[in-house]
């Protein structure tokens, strides 16, 4: 059986993944800091993994769990646009920084294939939608520079090193596991939340901005498909499918029986108007598409928060 590493494996994709990755057979390593991720999103799988908790800054630690994998599933890193704009340098430690060891340490143990957890925020405001491969970045936070310099260092490795790489940028995923307690959480988590405990929501600027909202399950499928792909390159993973924010709460409050209406507060810096993914590199070249609809997703999604007890 082959082995893999998952890095940021006890976070919200991570551990989806990680238990996708059991039940196909594979042997999982799981590596995290536990700074955002946390044991509990791993306990139906915790006694069929390899779990080893370090910090990406100290690159022994890579190389400890790169050693014997095949593949290597890059998720690890701080995902708040805020904090990393609180701490640009701090940030860039663990996402830029931390995501070169991971490379030296895939590079050294021969591993096959690696996948990168890149983002949608490197397109910034764009207006050219939907929002293509092969349009000029333009990120707007640190958070966005970072994993833009991280696809560009994949890019290298592949092309100096011969280590097979690619970069998935993830639009806006949701589902089950997301945490709602933190303000940078998902915005459908926290609306999920707001609506079980019957209170209003907060909609940054007029609500009329829009996201490409994908279900967890599917960029799983889709980190699947690049592992298993030899197509290097950076790949967009989301819908197609624009969905304005105050409809987003319209539905939630629909499904749920909330009557609250939403209060709006300025917009926040760095926030992107509209964004929507072009589909078809995924699709023609990983084989990638969306499975999932939004409203089964958001169902799906909301039967969990009730069924856990977060925000009931």
């Amino acid at each position: 059986m082959e082995t893999v590493l998952v890095t940021g494996g006890a976070g919200f994709i991570g551990s989806h993944l990680v238990e996708r990755l059991v039940a196909e057979g594979f042997v999982v390593r799981v590596l995290d800091d536990l700074s955002s991720g946390c044991m509990a999103n791993l306990a139906a799988v915790r006694d069929r993994i390899e779990f080893q908790k370090g910090d990406l800054r100290d690159p022994a630690v890579s190389r400890k769990a790169a050693a014997g994998c095949t593949w290597v599933f890059h998720l690890a890193a701080v995902v708040s646009v805020p904090q990393t704009i609180g701490d640009p340098a701090g940030s860039a430690a663990v996402n830029e920084t931390g995501s070169l060891h991971v490379l030296e340490a895939a590079r050294e143990a021969g591993v096959r294939r690696l996948v990168f957890a890149s983002s949608s925020a490197v397109y910034g405001d764009d207006p050219r939608l939907p929002l293509r491969e092969d349009l000029p970045p333009r990120p707007r936070s640190p958070y966005a520079v970072q994993k833009l310099a991280v696809e560009h260092y994949l890019a290298v490795y592949d092309e100096l090193f011969g280590l097979s790489t690619a970069s998935l940028r993830f639009f806006n995923v949701f589902g089950p596991r997301q945490d709602p307690s933190s303000p940078y959480s998902g915005v459908i988590s926290i609306f999920l939340r707001r609506a079980l405990e019957d209170q209003a929501p907060v909609i940054y600027g007029d609500g009329l901005q829009t996201r490409d909202f994908i279900y967890v399950a599917d960029v799983v499928e889709a980190l699947l498909l690049a592992a298993r792909s030899s197509a290097a390159g950076v790949f967009n993973v989301g819908t197609g499918r624009e969905v304005e924010i105050v409809s987003l709460w319209r539905q939630i409050a629909a499904l749920t029986g909330c009557k609250r209406l939403p209060h709006h507060a300025a917009p926040r810096p760095g926030d992107i108007r509209r964004s929507v993914a072009a589909v078809g590199e995924a699709s023609s070249r990983l084989g990638f598409s969306a499975r999932v609809g939004f409203e089964e997703g958001l169902a799906r999604t909301l039967a969990w928060y009730r069924g856990s007890g977060s925000g009931a």
